[in-house]
């Protein structure tokens, strides 16, 4: 499940905070985000797959924890990636 290397930059350009940026917490938040919402189309077809449901869980959990770094040093731009990424609705 792993994303083509075209799309994986089109997020990083996306998301970058600067110009050389290919690693910040919102970039790693939208990159786990599309893979998250690739796994979960892929768990639906393939029920009884426990062990990418088992890896879709470990993103979920540090997903979580990116943004609740993101939350804590800045709230306003915490509601603004989660926005823009349209996660919890």
């Amino acid at each position: 499940m792993a994303l083509v290397q075209e799309r994986k930059q089109e997020i990083i350009t996306q998301y970058q905070v600067h110009e050389t940026d290919t690693g910040s917490a919102d970039v790693q938040v939208a990159i786990l985000t599309e893979r998250i919402n690739k796994l979960s189309l892929h768990l639906r077809s393939n029920k009884k797959d426990h062990a990418s449901r088992t890896g879709l869980l470990k993103m979920i959990g540090q997903r979580k924890r990116l943004l609740a770094y993101i939350q804590k040093g800045d709230a306003a731009h915490y509601r603004e990636l989660i926005a823009r990424l349209g996660i919890r609705g």
